[in-house]
């Protein structure tokens, strides 16, 4: 037998923690669940490697997708919201996720709705999640509403990795080169400076320039190190600010290859947001500050907030986003058929299909682009610094000779 120590948390939001001995770690947990609590995290006394969870692991889109894939499922099966929360909460492998799902669950049985508990937990369930699961309460419609929010969340979750995929090759090939440079200028320069000077080599400028990088690598460069370090950290803290994102939104729109892909992401945003918004019912005002909210670029944010005031003096979606530069004309003509025909939020599903697929050409378009291009930036530095070495080596065996 083992001990174990473990946290859990009953359906008041009370928790709980201590150690017991045990074979195994099920049976600590069916123990905790007889007496009406839910394991937050058991692990072994003593073990150096950990549960694989941590009471704090972040909640992930993916999460949330499986989240509304499951309790749509359920739902859709006969279960009762209260049935199908409590197999969630067995079935949870993320701490802070089932320790909403808990709350939540307590808060049900008090008398309070879902969306209000959900939106209780800003940090777990995104503000679209709970506008929309509150429409399909009032709606009585709960279950297609989670049906919808899934197929949305496994597209977003899609969408990012594809971007992030894209992503990683030119990043690792930047950090490589970086590293090679960094090795060349502290290790490998040394050498020959010391050689250059014994021979008394006329060195060209570029020799000179590189030699001088090498030197104040070689003195100062835990400084450089240090400084560069502090920089990243500010720059990170900065692009979280207000001020931040929005400089950051700029640049994606001003950058030719990142401009384009940027765009195509917030076109394929707005209209799948906006068209699972509208199809629940809720009014359009509304609907534009929630799809405002997640477009992910704070110059569209700003521009759709300012559609919102249009529509509120009584114009029409189509009209109020005619003048956005970053929307393509085919979209306001696309949404101005919707609104005449009755028909938006199917209009807006269809055309969310269509620069999704626009998206997914664009990335790899955007990647075909960036790939060959750090390559060849990657081989003129590495080029330079060669030819910067080595033209004063000839000129040495030259004059030797």
């Amino acid at each position: 037998m083992a001990i174990f120590k473990y946290k859990a948390i009953n359906s008041e939001g009370q928790r709980i923690e201590g150690s017991q001995s045990a074979d195994s770690e099920s049976q600590i947990r069916e123990m905790l669940l007889s007496n009406q609590y839910y394991p937050l995290s058991i692990e072994k006394e003593n073990s150096k490697s950990k549960k694989s969870f941590s009471f704090n692991s972040k909640v992930k889109l993916k999460d949330i997708a499986v989240f509304c894939r499951q309790f749509y499922v359920m739902l859709d099966s006969g279960l009762s919201i209260g049935k199908a929360l409590n197999i969630l909460i067995e079935q949870c492998e993320k701490p802070k996720l089932r320790e909403a799902l808990i709350g939540v669950n307590g808060e049900l049985k008090r008398g309070e709705t879902l969306a209000s508990s959900m939106r209780k937990r800003k940090d777990v369930f995104p503000n679209l999640l709970t506008s929309m699961i509150d429409a399909g309460e009032r709606s009585g419609n709960l279950d297609i509403i989670l049906k919808r929010m899934a197929d949305y969340y496994e597209k977003e979750t899609k969408i990012r990795g594809k971007i992030k995929s894209a992503m990683i090759y030119p990043i690792v090939l930047g950090v490589v080169a970086i590293i090679a440079i960094t090795f060349i200028l502290t290790f490998v320069m040394p050498t020959f400076v010391q050689m250059f000077e014994e021979n008394n080599v006329d060195l060209p400028m570029s020799t000179k320039m590189v030699l001088g990088t090498s030197k104040m690598l070689g003195k100062y460069g835990i400084i450089i190190f240090l400084i560069l370090v502090t920089a990243i950290i500010l720059l990170g803290k900065y692009l979280k600010s207000e001020e931040g994102q929005y400089k950051l939104s700029s640049i994606n729109l001003k950058i030719p290859v990142i401009k384009k892909l940027t765009q195509k992401i917030i076109v394929s945003r707005f209209t799948r947001t906006m068209g699972i918004v509208s199809s629940s019912g809720m009014s359009l005002v509304t609907s534009i500050e929630i799809v405002a909210s997640v477009v992910g670029n704070k110059i569209a944010e700003k521009e759709l907030l300012k559609v919102k005031e249009k529509v509120l003096k009584g114009e029409g979606l189509g009209d109020s986003i005619m003048n956005i530069k970053i929307f393509p004309p085919m979209l306001a003509s696309m949404v101005k058929i919707g609104e005449e025909a009755g028909s938006l939020d199917s209009i807006l599903d269809k055309t969310a299909d269509f620069y999704d697929d626009e998206l997914e050409r664009e990335i790899k378009t955007a990647t075909a682009l960036i790939e060959p291009s750090m390559i060849v930036l990657m081989g003129i530095i590495i080029g330079f610094l060669l030819i910067s070495i080595l033209t004063p080596m000839f000129k040495m065996y030259n004059s030797i000779s």
